[in-house]
Parts: structure tokens; C-alpha cells; sequence
């Protein structure tokens, strides 16, 4: 029996942490220290029990002690087991943050008794400090969440709520936050949980944090925009946690897409003659261009509800004929049927009656701006001659050429990018072939299978880089050049959907744009001395005026032409510099005509074609009309010896040949 006393007041003194008894009858005061108590708080028993004072209360952080003092009082009422949090002052003056579990009960002799056991929180709560000081200095969310199939939030801070929009709980309503907490998944949108699954999938398995941009759901309905990012960590209890810091860029995100999308609408107005905006979430139209005299310009820019444009827009100006396969069409549209039924942008041919009065042909196609809005824009149909040549040339080409393309009078081509980022080629002029680098008889075959973007585009002069901005912004803008002119035009290039859809394609179209550019020889000087710096970045002056050589390849020709020092240069050996990994074939010789013309086009504009001379194909610069530091240098006089510093032609790297030799020349 001794033995087992003795070993539970072992226990008590060494195991069960900051254990001590309590006589809950005035004076309160400790009946029983553990010596785990005692090293907890760095005092003697002696220092903490007494039968007349509570030496333990006089430990309690004096902030706490009102806190204390009720804890005690409710605990001397009834039987009853509750817990609190406080501080301690130990010996030295230092602090610890405690969780007191502590029981109340009758003694034998009607006395109320209590246990208490004690559990240093010191650490976790410092941790909650470092948080507030998150919550308080930072506007960032924060969140804590399991890393369970179906996440749990742990701990969320106070902007994130209000990121969210929570509102405060009232009597008998649904506590929103705590549904949200038992499943993260609530605060992603359906189209964006998928995504966010990877994510968190990523960072659980490679330890990696993961950072970007996602949408969450707000508790109001509305949408917010976060960049942040999520890590794994380990948590106290020593299990592994997500933790996420993000900062809303709704505002931001909201206005970086108003600016895009009115670019894209500003292309959309050189093709269509009438656009308008369908908000399917509000409900409601409005018309965003019209082009000429229009009875839509008194209508531009007011939202109505779609019921209201139907009768005003349909129902009086489309023929009876085809009213009801309209009508049917925009309110399937309206119940998003039509994009899930065709990969292709929904289109619809009608006949309608136009401003002036008279029954004209439209063909109109929804383009897609996100879950919520689309763009449908309609122009009037050629004539009947037009339609006719239109009509012979879709019997030769491929059927989705003729939706694609809606029979445009001025388009130059069209192809398909699929949702895994491959390009299928559907149409083009012999012109716009060149454009891209092929012959007609290899873009034939490229029509029969798909390409990836990256080599789609490696022969073209423009660069990869440009592709990918109108992928990414649903619009562009090339230089394009006219082989049976031989002059410059600009085309424009536009998505069929203005963001890439995971399941669907999306179809480039291809259409002259006007060039307005200023005539450049009106603003030439009358004494056009042309020099040339090849030391260093090769660039070009007429007079004061650099040169904007609007292709890269034409502007290398000139500089091969330069180090030729007048010598001439045949169309193979052009080649084998322009394009060193490719040989002599009728695709290159074709490219280089084309580079070679684009030279000439632009020395005519600069008034200077003269300083080139072209004999059966072979072409050579005229020393003797221009100014060039690398003939100055290599004449020997002395005012010139100075001019070469150790770098020549450092764009192009053929150029260290010369280089070489020029090196030499200083030894």
C-alpha cells in the first residue's frame, strides 16, 4: 500500500504537468504543490502554500488576475470541470502562457475541492502574436487548412474574412464561416477547383510552395481575384498543415482586363459593322459599336434587358421568315446551349432590314469574353457577285474554312489552334503562306495535320514571342508583305475566343488592316548622308534619322552587304548567312527574294536605293555613297585609328570573322 501511494505521488510531482490542489473555501489557497509546479514557475512549495493567503494567485500576471479570481469563483459553486488561459510571472520575472483544466468537487466533509493541471502554451501562443502582428501590419489573408482530400480550415485571419465578405453571424442564421472552414473547396469557383486540386497536390508532394493567381468565391456571390501562395508546414501538434498569404488584386485584375477587352473590342470594330455585349449573369445587352448611319448609334452604350432587345432588335427588323430560328438561336445562347454544342463560335446567317430601309443579308457570331459576357458582332453580306466567288471557292477548301472565315471579301487566311496549343492551318493567300515561311504545296499539307506553335512559326520573320501576345491577348497586329505590289501592308490577326478554353479550340482570322504611316521622305533632310556604324550594334542615319528597318532579316542583309566592303554577294551565299542551319532550297531562295525586296522598299522610303547595286540576282553596297566607321578605320589615317574599340557587328554572330580579323589588327 505504501509503495502505491508513493509511486501516485510520484506521478502527481513529476508527470501530470504543473499539477497542484486547491481548497475552494475562503481564503482559497493551495493544499497540495507538485514539485512540476514548482520547476514550471522556478519557486519553493513554501513560496506558493499557505493555509491563509493564496500564494499561487499572487503568480498570476496582474492583467489576469480579475480573469483568475471569477475562474475560481465559478469553480467553487458546483461540481463542475472548466478551463481557462493566463499568464504566470515565474521567479525571474519572466513570463509563460498557460491552459488551466482544472475540477471542482465535494470533499467528505461538504468541502469544495479542486485539481488543477496546468499545460505550457507559451510557444503556440507567441506563434498567435506573430499572426496578430500579420493581421495588423500587413494587409494580407492568411490561412491555415489540413492537407485532407477535402481540406479544413484550421485558422483564418481577420482580412481574409473580409476578403471573403463574411457577415457577422446573427441570431438563428447560417454561420457561413464555419461552413466554409469544413471545406475550403467552397471558396474556389467549380471552374477553377480542378487547378487549385494540382496546386495543392504539387506542394504536398515536393515540399515546393507554389505561388500565382486565382479566383475565389466570395460568401456574397461576387467574385475576388488573389495573388498569393501556399506551403506545407508542420504544426505543433506535429501533423502537416497548408498555410496560405495572399493579397486581393481584384481592382488591379479588373482593370487590366477592362483594358484588354477594349483593345480586343477595338479590333473587333474594323472587321464588324455592329456589336454588342450580352451579360448573361445581369441579364441585359447593349450595343458597343455601330458602324455609318445606324439606328443603333441612339442605342450605343445603354444596357436594356434582353427581352426588351429581342422585341426591339428582332422581332422588328428581322424578316418573318427567319424570325423564329433567330429568336430560338439568342435565347439558346442566353441558356448556354450553343457553346457546348459546337466547338466553333456559335454564327447564324438572317436577312434583316437595314437603316435605310432596305432587306440586307448578315451573318452575326458570338465571341466568347468570359463565363459571363460575349461579344456578338454581325456585318452585312457581299453581294451576290461576291457570294458567288465565295461560294466556288469553299467548294475547294475545307468545310470549316466557310463557317470560319464568314465569307469576309478582304480575309487572307485562317487556322485552328487546339486546346493543347497545336496549330491546323485552314486557308491562306500564296502571299500570307510566305508570311508564315511556306511554299503553298507544304501549307497544303500542313492543312492535314496539327503542328506545334513553336515550329509552326520558326520559318516566319516575326518572332515566336508575337504569336504567343495574340494567343494571350486574342488580338494582333503584323507586318505583311504583298508579293505582287512589292510593298508593306499591315494584317490583323483575332481569336475566335478571346482566352483559350481547356476543351475547345479557338480559330485565327487573318485581314488587311490601313497603314497610316507617315511618309518618311517628307521629313528627310535635303543633304541625305548615310552613315554607318558597325562598331558596337550595327545601326543605319540618313542624316539624323535612324533607320527603322521593320524586319530583322533585311536589316542583316544590309549588314552582310557592309562587311562585303562592295563586294557582291550571290542569293546562296545571302542564305547561308541569313540562314545558317538551313540550306539553298526554293523556300529559302523565296524568303530571301522577299527579305531582299523588303530592303530595297525600305532604302526607296528613306530616298537612298541607290546605294545598293543589283546585277542578275548578286548584290553589293557602293562604298563611295555612304559613310561607314569600318571603312574609315580600315583607310589607315590616322584621325580614324581610334575608332575601333574590340566589338563589330555584336548583333549578328557571322560578323566575328571579320572581327577576328580586326582583333589581329590592334596586335
Amino acid at each position: 500500500m505504501n509503495n502505491m501511494l508513493n509511486n501516485t505521488e510520484n506521478i502527481l510531482n513529476f508527470q501530470i504537468s504543473g499539477f497542484h490542489t486547491y481548497i475552494l473555501e475562503k481564503p482559497f489557497h493551495l493544499s497540495f504543490v507538485s514539485q512540476n509546479l514548482c520547476g514550471m514557475l522556478g519557486k519553493e512549495r513554501s513560496e506558493l502554500q499557505s493555509e491563509k493567503y493564496d500564494l499561487y494567485a499572487l503568480s498570476v500576471h496582474p492583467a489576469d488576475q480579475e480573469k483568475y479570481s471569477e475562474f475560481l469563483q465559478r469553480l467553487s459553486v458546483k461540481e463542475q470541470t472548466l478551463s481557462t488561459e493566463y499568464r504566470l510571472i515565474r521567479k525571474d520575472g519572466s513570463v509563460i502562457f498557460v491552459r488551466d483544466c482544472f475540477t471542482s468537487e465535494k470533499n467528505k466533509d461538504g468541502i469544495f475541492i479542486g485539481s488543477s493541471v496546468l499545460t505550457d502554451i507559451t510557444d503556440i501562443k507567441n506563434e498567435n502574436n506573430d499572426l496578430r502582428f500579420l493581421n495588423e501590419t500587413i494587409p494580407c489573408g492568411f490561412m491555415k487548412y489540413t492537407c485532407e482530400k477535402q481540406p479544413r480550415v484550421t485558422y483564418i485571419n481577420q482580412k481574409m474574412i473580409d476578403i471573403l465578405r463574411f457577415p457577422e453571424v446573427k441570431e438563428g442564421e447560417l454561420d457561413y464561416l464555419e461552413l466554409y472552414k469544413s471545406n475550403i473547396f467552397l471558396m474556389i469557383p467549380m471552374e477553377e477547383r480542378r487547378r487549385f486540386s494540382k496546386y495543392l497536390n504539387r506542394v504536398y508532394s515536393s515540399d515546393v510552395p507554389v505561388a500565382g493567381e486565382i479566383t475565389l468565391l466570395r460568401c456574397d456571390g461576387t467574385r475576388a481575384h488573389i495573388f498569393g501562395w501556399v506551403t506545407k508546414t508542420i504544426n505543433e501538434y506535429g501533423t502537416s498543415e497548408f498555410q496560405t498569404v495572399c493579397m486581393d488584386v481584384t481592382d488591379r485584375h479588373q482593370k487590366r482586363k477592362n483594358i484588354e477587352t477594349e483593345r480586343y473590342l477595338k479590333a473587333l470594330t474594323d472587321v464588324y459593322d455592329k456589336i454588342f455585349e450580352f451579360n448573361i449573369d445581369a441579364n441585359t445587352v447593349k450595343c458597343l459599336h455601330s458602324s455609318g448611319s445606324s439606328n443603333f448609334k441612339h442605342f450605343e452604350n445603354i444596357a436594356i434587358q434582353i427581352e426588351d432587345a429581342y422585341e426591339k432588335w428582332i422581332v422588328k427588323t428581322v424578316i418573318a421568315e427567319d424570325r423564329e430560328r433567330v429568336l430560338t438561336f439568342f435565347k439558346d445562347f442566353c441558356q448556354k446551349k450553343l457553346y457546348t454544342q459546337n466547338i466553333q463560335p456559335p454564327m447564324i446567317e438572317y436577312i434583316a432590314k437595314s437603316s435605310n430601309g432596305e432587306n440586307k443579308k448578315y451573318k452575326g457570331v458570338f465571341i466568347k469574353v468570359d463565363d459571363s459576357v460575349s461579344f456578338y458582332c454581325c456585318r452585312t453580306m457581299p453581294d451576290t457577285a461576291d457570294a458567288e466567288i465565295l461560294r466556288t471557292e469553299n467548294n475547294i477548301l475545307r468545310e470549316n474554312m466557310k463557317e470560319l472565315v464568314m465569307r469576309f471579301t478582304d480575309g487572307l487566311a485562317a487556322f485552328e489552334v487546339t486546346s493543347e496549343g497545336l496549330i491546323k492551318p485552314l486557308f491562306a493567300n500564296d502571299n500570307v503562306c510566305e508570311f508564315f515561311g511556306y511554299t503553298k504545296e507544304e501549307w497544303i499539307s500542313l492543312m492535314e495535320k496539327s503542328t506545334p506553335l513553336e515550329k509552326f512559326v520558326a520559318y516566319s520573320d516575326t518572332a515566336y514571342e508575337d504569336f504567343e501576345e495574340l494567343l494571350r491577348n486574342g488580338e494582333a497586329e503584323f507586318t505583311y508583305f504583298d508579293c505582287k505590289s512589292e510593298k508593306e501592308r499591315k494584317i490583323k490577326a483575332i481569336c475566335s475566343h478571346k482566352e483559350a478554353n481547356s476543351k475547345n479550340s479557338r480559330y485565327v482570322m487573318l485581314y488587311y488592316a490601313d497603314s497610316s504611316k507617315q511618309n518618311v521622305k517628307t521629313t528627310l533632310p535635303e543633304n541625305r548622308t548615310v552613315s554607318i556604324r558597325t562598331f558596337g550594334y550595327f545601326d543605319v542615319f540618313v542624316g539624323d534619322i535612324p533607320i527603322a528597318f521593320r524586319n530583322k532579316k533585311a536589316k542583316e542583309l544590309f549588314a552582310l552587304l557592309i562587311d562585303r566592303k562592295g563586294g557582291y554577294v550571290t542569293s546562296e551565299e545571302a542564305i547561308g548567312f541569313l540562314w545558317e542551319d538551313e540550306p539553298a532550297s526554293t523556300v529559302t531562295l523565296s524568303r530571301y527574294r522577299k527579305v531582299a525586296l523588303r530592303l530595297k522598299n525600305t532604302l526607296e522610303e528613306y530616298g537612298i536605293s541607290d546605294i545598293i547595286e543589283t546585277i542578275d540576282g548578286k548584290r553589293r553596297i557602293i562604298p563611295e555613297k555612304v559613310q561607314c566607321d569600318l571603312y574609315n578605320y580600315l583607310s589607315g589615317k590616322e584621325e580614324y585609328s581610334q575608332l575601333f574599340k574590340g566589338s563589330y557587328l555584336t548583333n549578328y554572330s557571322w560578323a566575328e570573322t571579320t572581327l577576328g580579323e580586326l582583333s589581329g589588327d590592334i596586335k
